[in-house]
């Protein structure tokens, strides 16, 4: 096997890297360090613009997962005792078609459900969109997409008509003296972004706003930036806040705003009651730190237009996590239009994509309405237009279907969803309300879980697949600034795996689906490319030829152009060509955090982790940095609840109750306390938060959960 030049498997900043095949791996003992272990090929970094040359500890460490002795390597079949015996492709596949037939003949179409997620590449999510609307005749499909990237993505579609993560290029940053960078931990969870930050940090311009001091807030002490540490759940105040003064300072840019904009005035009039005094009160940050922040981004714009610096604001999921996030999102990008930023050659507005492919992942066709290209699925023009690549009748495609987590409420109930497919995805450990949602998947009368390891969804199925891993597969993803790159196979997959789109292939074929399903990634890409022709998300103009040469390829990359690496230059994406101001108001102030014994969770990642673990906890230099949950909480409200450091404490509210130790830290604020949502079990931190959503984005609520703490003396109180 020749060596690959291919991207990390981990998160949307898709850092390049090498993989060079080991002709006699090394055998793991007990005490072999990672360096030594079982490999069947080496990481190298590659020279990119993203990572230039540089990964973080989980790309330098993925290729362990591809000997994981984990793995699963046949299909799975549960017997009546609740055990799992081996099967073979072909009764395994027969036996998951005939239970979906079954469903449907009972209970309609749309008893019939796909989950898939972030991580797949585009030719899988785009034919997970098709497998299920065509052989399944479904419209109940989504991803956990939804869970990350859905508020921002709904924001920037009502906002620019279209919505791209970042519209302008990472490297863009480095020219930058200014970057607020609004709950995204990128020093955690992609360093790398780190090496962009240092103009804007010599500039004294990189500003963070985050409940806790994370290591990014830290990038901000002596002198380089500002760290803002309001209350949880209050950015939406906040990003009012300094609207209001940019406007009140007579700081907006209002030719700007009459030449590229419509709807300024009534977003003047919804900030003016969120006065200084008055956002202070509800945020915690003080007047002078609203108002040095403010003019910092006005004069960083100014500096942009006069000279060519750039000014960026930068949200993430802190933010938009949310049942409020899209117009927190709005919020930001509304400031971000005031001050002018957003189309122009040097400054913007992005929202940092955290999966993989959250982008590609999103723009082809796993979202309940939408088609590839990004088009929207109740558009009889988009309908007819994919319909037409597909060979079938625009009528026969389903409707609308339901956002995730309505979705998974549906599980099992009358007129809901019988039969699940899940891709990609570890829903018992990454859905709110974990809870309820493994009590859902256990109503269901099939459950199917493709997956590389035993994940604690796929416990829960009837019938377990094996797929490949990044590196035996051929593919393409794209990342967090809408580049579309190459995965490349690197080692061949164990004998018993198989890809997702031969198992989409194989069922379609036992399902009598009126469309063709190609197993070859190069072909479905080519059909991807020509479904979403003339869509906002337009990959027309791309082929494997073109990635494989290694040209830039940004999409919209219509037939016949150069990709566009920089959106909103001339125009915006609406039919007036203008951006939209849409105002937003705050309407879920809420009672202040410790109110009768309760604090507010807020949940994250760190460095070693990446999602719901299904990997990374299987990565023993990641597993053995962070064994185990802890809950950050400040020494103040440690000590009024009598816990110490690394003592074993219980979090709960009526939803669940989690069992983990304390790690006490002046990092946080004393009316918050923090849980990393990568561990399983009794650990797991979606066992308490809510399912409640945005009405708008379908995006659950997991940065603002009421709990109560308390230590746990007795010994061996941790089970």
């Amino acid at each position: 096997m020749p060596v690959a030049r291919t991207h990390c498997p981990y998160c949307a900043l898709q850092c390049a890297m090498t993989l060079t095949p080991v002709e006699t791996p090394v055998e793991t003992d007990a005490a072999a360090s990672v360096s030594q272990a079982t490999a069947v090929v080496t990481v190298t970094g590659r020279e990119f613009p993203t990572n230039r040359g540089g990964l973080c500890k989980k790309g330098w460490t993925s290729a362990e997962l591809l000997t994981s002795p984990d793995r699963i390597l046949e299909p799975l079949l549960r017997q009546a005792d609740g055990t799992f015996e081996p099967a073979s492709w072909s009764d395994a596949l027969d036996l998951v078609a005939s239970k979906l037939r079954e469903a449907r003949a009972e209970h309609g179409a749309d008893a019939v459900g796909a989950f898939g997620g972030g991580s797949l590449t585009n030719e899988k999510a785009y034919q997970l969109g098709k497998f299920t609307r065509v052989a399944l005749r479904s419209s109940r499909i989504d991803y956990n997409g939804r869970f990350c990237m859905s508020s921002a993505a709904a924001a920037g579609n009502r906002a620019f008509g279209l919505d791209r993560g970042l519209p302008f290029r990472v490297d863009e940053l480095d020219a930058a003296d200014t970057i607020l960078i609004l709950g995204s931990n990128v020093a955690q969870t992609m360093p790398p972004v780190i090496g962009h930050l240092e103009g804007a940090r010599a500039a004294g311009g990189l500003v963070v706003v985050d409940p806790r001091r994370t290591a990014t807030a830290r990038l901000t002490d002596d002198g380089a930036g500002m760290h803002v540490q309001p209350t949880p759940g209050s950015d939406l105040v906040l990003l009012l806040g300094l609207t209001h003064i940019v406007i009140a300072e007579k700081l907006a840019d209002l030719d700007y705003l009459a030449s590229r904009t419509t709807g300024f005035d009534a977003v003047r009039r919804s900030v003016s009651q969120w006065w200084p005094a008055r956002v202070q009160e509800q945020t915690g940050v003080p007047v002078w730190q609203l108002r040095e922040l403010a003019r910092r981004l006005a004069g960083g714009a100014a500096r942009g237009a006069a000279t060519g610096s750039g000014t960026y604001i930068l949200t993430g999921r802190g933010v938009e996590q949310h049942a409020d996030g899209t117009d927190t999102a709005t919020a930001a990008i509304n400031l971000s239009l005031v001050l002018g930023l957003v189309g122009t050659t040097h400054s913007g507005y992005g929202t940092l994509t955290g999966q993989g492919n959250g982008q590609g992942g999103r723009e082809h066709g796993q979202k309940c309405d939408q088609l590839p290209g990004y088009r929207k699925i109740n558009d009889p023009a988009a309908r007819a237009h994919v319909a037409g690549v597909w060979g079938v009748d625009p009528d026969s495609l389903p409707g609308v279907g339901l956002p995730a987590v309505e979705l998974l409420s549906s599980l099992g109930e009358p007129g809901g969803i019988r039969c699940l497919l899940v891709h990609g995805s570890n829903l018992v450990v990454s859905a709110p309300n974990a809870n309820r949602v493994r009590a859902a998947l256990k109503t269901l009368d099939f459950l199917v879980v493709a997956d590389f390891f035993f994940s604690e969804t796929a416990v829960l199925a009837d019938v377990v697949l094996p797929v490949t891993q990044w590196a035996e597969e051929e593919g393409t993803m794209t990342s967090l600034e809408g580049r579309v790159i190459r995965r490349r196979l690197a080692v061949d997959a164990p004998e018993g795996v198989r890809s997702e789109l031969w198992i989409w292939q194989e069922l379609a074929r036992r399902l009598d689906s009126a469309s063709t399903f190609s197993a070859e990634a190069s072909e479905v890409f080519d059909e991807l490319c020509r479904a979403s022709a003339g869509g906002l998300a337009d990959y027309s103009g791309l082929s494997y030829e073109l990635l494989d040469s290694e040209e830039p390829a940004f999409w919209p990359y219509p037939a016949g152009s150069t990709g566009t690496p920089r959106l909103f230059l001339d125009r915006f994406a609406h039919p007036d060509g203008r951006a939209h101001l849409v105002a937003v108001q705050a309407s879920r102030l809420g009672a202040p955090a410790q109110v009768d014994g309760t604090l507010t969770l807020i949940t994250g990642r760190l460095l070693e982790h990446y999602q719901s673990g299904t990997q990374t906890r299987r990565v023993r230099e990641l597993a053995d940095a962070q064994p185990e949950a802890r809950l950050q909480l400040h020494p103040a409200t440690a000590e009024q609840l009598g816990i110490i450091d690394e003592a074993w404490v219980e979090v709960s509210n009526d939803r669940g109750t989690v069992r983990c130790r304390a790690e006490v830290s002046t990092d946080i604020r004393f009316d918050t306390v923090f849980l990393p949502f990568h561990f399983a079990g009794d650990q797991r931190a979606n066992l308490l938060t809510d399912d409640e959503t945005d009405p708008v984005s379908g995006m659950p609520e997991f940065k603002k959960t009421t709990v109560r703490v308390r230590a746990l003396v007795e010994a061996g109180a941790h089970v």
